[in-house]
């Protein structure tokens, strides 16, 4: 099992490539959308690493691929700018998924 990424810039995709792991450059969402749902059909990808700004891009599809399919697993990556998360963003994101205001 291997992981895959999912990146709106070189530098991070260098980054992970020189730690072995593969994956695409995109900027647009429906790049985004095509080559995440590309990667979510891999057999061998056990994790999809995908940066936050793309993850702005198409949240609807990336939340819908978390909450139906049980493998690979999403997890979202800060890009090299740093993690762009509002100190609510955890509470902010139970109540969208589950609708329960913490």
């Amino acid at each position: 099992m291997r992981f895959y990424l999912i990146s709106d810039n070189v530098d991070t995709q260098v980054g992970m490539r020189l730690a072995g792991i593969e994956g695409v450059v995109v900027h647009e969402a429906d790049e985004v959308r095509r080559e995440l749902t590309k990667a979510m059909d891999m057999e061998d990808v056990a994790v999809v690493l995908i940066t936050e700004r793309l993850l702005t891009l198409c949240p609807e599809l990336v939340y819908d691929f978390k909450l139906n399919r049980k493998r690979p697993l999403i997890v979202e990556i800060p890009d090299r700018h740093g993690n762009g998360r509002t100190k609510d963003s955890i509470t902010r994101y139970v109540r969208e998924a589950i609708g329960v205001k913490i």
